[in-house]
């Protein structure tokens, strides 16, 4: 063939592996959260939990999370939403809201309004990779692979979850 190219195939876009160990900073938690709700959808993580005291401050509204959520949605999945207080994620993240709305069966979500901040993780749990908080004001974090460390953060997770009760519906009725 004298004269043709062809054109470089794209290379598929690979992630690279959650990294572990502690690392701080609000732009790196921001930083992991983005990457681990893409991780998530490319890899199709059953399970999810997410947890902070208000989510005031995680990325959950911008476009590029919204996008990995609703293309984990798709492919089924379960993710669990823990805080103390819902109020402040309904005003700072609408994208996140009206996602949840429409998945709604897929999500399921419980406040635990008794519980302190060292109580309840500001965290997310997945069966392979955990992110924990562990000084939200400071943004000191821990993000392990370890199946020991996961099983302990489930372990506290579960416990706030069943202290808790459902909250953070996808519509509100009203008269």
């Amino acid at each position: 063939m004298t004269g043709s190219r062809s054109e470089p195939k794209p290379e598929l876009t690979r992630w690279q592996p959650l990294p572990t160990g502690r690392s701080e900073g609000r732009e790196v938690f921001v930083g992991l959260v983005r990457q681990a709700l893409a991780v998530a959808a490319q890899e199709g993580w059953p399970q999810l939990v997410l947890s902070d005291t208000d989510f005031s401050d995680w990325p959950l509204g911008e476009r590029a999370v919204i996008g990995s959520l609703q293309a984990r949605a798709r492919q089924g999945w379960e993710i669990r939403f823990l805080a103390r207080n819902f109020g402040p994620l309904r005003l700072a993240h609408p994208r996140l809201v009206a996602w949840r709305t429409t998945w709604s069966h897929r999500v399921q979500a419980h406040a635990v309004p008794s519980a302190s901040g060292s109580e309840l993780p500001s965290a997310i749990w997945s069966p392979g990779w955990a992110l924990e908080r562990l000084d939200p004001v400071r943004c000191n974090l821990i993000a392990s692979s370890d199946a020991r460390q996961r099983t302990g953060l489930r372990e506290r997770l579960d416990a706030c979850w069943q202290k808790g009760s459902p909250s953070f519906a996808a519509s509100t009725l009203g008269l």
